[in-house]
């Protein structure tokens, strides 16, 4: 009698997680007189980002942490400074468990040590996002009444709240330098673990609070078929890209700390320096967004090839849609080293793609990690057949509990909504539609913008490409296109020919009635396209 295919492949799945983890070294850097200490840690800090950063000071003391503008600290160093600013944070202002922190930071030393020494407090960090513009920052502030801002200088603060700063390139404030070089006692062991709280895009709306406690088994998980399906290794440093406050880059940060992983980071993302920095540091792995991919490959495969990419074994994507043109392109040039993550801030991360299977299966999202699982469910809440579209559920360790304001996303049976629609195939691969609140309706046929942008981008004369609907008095709404050309394509003639390329790919209902040619089109720190935006233009 053959054995139920959700057993074959959950046998698979652990033997490679088995596989994964020997292959890392994780286990290898573990020596016996570093058993007791770690215990000690976990038993003061729990499930949290402090039990993770002090883990790794004991496994790595004097392996690279973190390597930024200012240059590389140490485990040991980091854990030091981290240890003494908690203290400071408890003796000058208070800071306790249920104290809440705002950290307002781009990716530096500054947000791991104000994130890492508020967690030892059992403080609850609220991340703000750095694109937001002033009087976003201050209603967020206002919204939710930290008791402690701590924010790079460039961000000027209209607020009464108490600040200190983490990057500063004057001198006179108060700023976590100074605090590491404080002399208060440590503070007493607190009573509950804290919790971080991400804020959503806001693409669709007005930001939303996500507080998260991931569970110990969400992050073996994650951690486990990262380590399979991926490749990563123990001390490999990881060049992370996007903003650590986004789910993607807090979540891949909370990996390297694991691995022991020196985080390679910079305050803006310069795609020359990417490569500079791989062959500067022999990084394993970079995180990136799309769009910070699709910048890379701009650079041309001479300027690539000016550098030792030798080291590079993992490429993570993930927060927007990675097109399968992209992915092609991609792989093509630097190798089956690029893998695609989906998930929100509401989910963690939910399903990884190989490079493998981004090419077998262009478009997909992959197959879900280890303790996650994936549901297509109709409008009445039923199992969906394979290949049939409907709305996305998922479920496992890292989905949050729901929003700070008491409201929640849709959940069934254990499993929470996405906000996308999806199927899968018969290899239980996921593949992503379009969001639920972005199809339209054109003459009285659905049209997800995502499959006509990757039609758009499968054309040689076009690198970027978002697709939106338009009121149309005949046709309810219609389809136009905004595109970023390449720059040896023919302009003049680009419109009409795109227009007709995706007639010649797709129903002709799917056919964009009007392509507008744009520079570059306006995303937000993570990548995702404002749709908002473009529907105004």
């Amino acid at each position: 009698m053959r054995p139920p295919d959700w057993l074959v492949r959950g046998a698979a799945e652990a033997a490679g997680v088995s596989i994964g983890l020997a292959r890392s070294g994780i286990w290898r850097s573990v020596r016996p007189s570093q058993l007791l200490p770690i215990e000690r840690a976990l038993r003061q800090w729990g499930q949290s980002m402090a039990a993770l950063g002090a883990v790794a000071a004991i496994r790595y003391p004097d392996h690279p942490a973190v390597i930024d503008e200012r240059g590389s600290l140490s485990y040991r160093e980091l854990d030091q400074r981290c240890s003494q600013v908690a203290a400071e944070l408890h003796a000058q202002y208070g800071i306790v468990a249920g104290s809440k922190v705002a950290v307002l930071c781009r990716n530096h030393r500054g947000f791991l040590e104000a994130t890492l020494a508020a967690s030892r407090l059992g403080a609850d960090v609220l991340f703000v996002n750095t694109e937001f513009a002033a009087p976003q920052v201050k209603a967020v502030l206002e919204r939710h009444r930290p008791d402690l801002l701590i924010h790079d200088e460039e961000f000027a603060i209209d607020s009464d709240i108490p600040r200190v700063l983490a990057w500063q390139d004057s001198t006179g404030e108060i700023g976590l330098d100074g605090l590491a070089a404080g002399s208060a006692p440590k503070p007493p062991k607190p009573d509950k673990p804290g919790h971080i709280t991400i804020l959503t895009s806001g693409t669709t709306g007005t930001p939303k609070a996500a507080p998260r406690a991931p569970t110990a088994a969400g992050l073996i998980g994650l951690t486990a078929s990262t380590l399979d399906r991926i490749g990563l290794r123990s001390g490999e440093p990881m060049v992370i890209c996007p903003p650590l406050f986004h789910g993607l880059g807090l979540l891949n940060s909370m990996l390297a700390l694991f691995l022991g992983s020196p985080l390679v980071l910079a305050r803006r993302y310069d795609a020359a320096e990417v490569l500079a920095s791989i062959d500067r540091n022999r990084a394993g792995s970079v995180v990136a967004v799309p769009v910070m991919l699709q910048r890379l490959l701009d650079l041309g495969p001479a300027a690539i090839a000016e550098h030792d990419l030798s080291s590079l074994r993992a490429v993570i994507s993930g927060a927007s849609a990675l097109g399968p043109a992209l992915a092609e392109r991609f792989i093509a040039q630097f190798g089956p080293v690029l893998s695609d993550v989906y998930g929100s801030s509401e989910i963690g991360i939910a399903t990884i793609a190989t490079s493998a299977e981004l090419i077998a299966a262009p478009g997909t999202v992959g197959r879900p990690c280890l303790g996650s699982s994936v549901r297509i469910l109709g409008d009445d809440d039923k199992v969906l057949p394979t290949g049939e579209t409907g709305r996305i559920f998922a479920g496992g360790g890292l989905v949050f509990g729901g929003y700070s304001d008491g409201s929640s996303k849709t959940t069934v049976d254990g499993r929470m909504s996405t906000g996308d629609l999806g199927h899968l195939d018969d290899r239980g691969r996921l593949f992503v539609d379009g969001r639920e609140d972005d199809m339209i309706v054109s003459g009285g046929e659905n049209v997800y913008p995502v499959e006509v942008e990757d039609c758009l981008m499968s054309h040689p004369g076009v690198v970027d490409a978002a697709v939106v609907g338009a009121p149309d008095e005949h046709f309810g709404q219609r389809l136009i296109a905004y595109v970023v050309p390449a720059q040896d394509a023919a302009k003049d003639a680009l419109p009409d020919e795109l227009i007709e390329y995706v007639r010649s790919k797709l129903a002709r209902y799917k056919a964009p009635r009007k392509v507008v040619l744009l520079e570059d089109l306006p995303r937000n720190a993570t990548g995702k396209v404002l749709r908002r935006e473009l529907s105004e233009n």
